[in-house]
This record gives C-alpha cells, sequence and structure tokens, in this order.
C-alpha cells in the first residue's frame, strides 16, 4: 500500500515513510505519524500499538 503525498506527488510506501511521533495527546507507544522522505510532509497517522 502506498500513500501520494500531496506537497511533492512522491508515491510512498510505509517502509519508505519516515515515522515521527504524532501531534495532540495521542498516545506515541500507539500511533505514529508516517511523513514523505523527500519533503517531510505528513501523510498520515496510524495505530501502531497493542489493542489492549
Amino acid at each position: 500500500m502506498a500513500e501520494e503525498c500531496d506537497t511533492c506527488g512522491r508515491s510512498v510506501t510505509v517502509d519508505e515513510a519516515i515515522r515521527r511521533e504524532t501531534v495532540g495527546d495521542l498516545d506515541s507507544d500507539r500511533w505514529q505519524t508516517l511523513c514523505c522522505p523527500d519533503c517531510g510532509a505528513r501523510l498520515r497517522t496510524v495505530f501502531v500499538g497493542p489493542d489492549s
């Protein structure tokens, strides 16, 4: 699955994306923000932690 960067137009896979902590009150152990490796723009926030 790939995300297209709205800023630079690059198609970025999850493996290529830069992972950063989320903005706001989301638990960083459960959520990460995926960013474009070329321009650094945020692509989407994903759940990475356990459900419990």
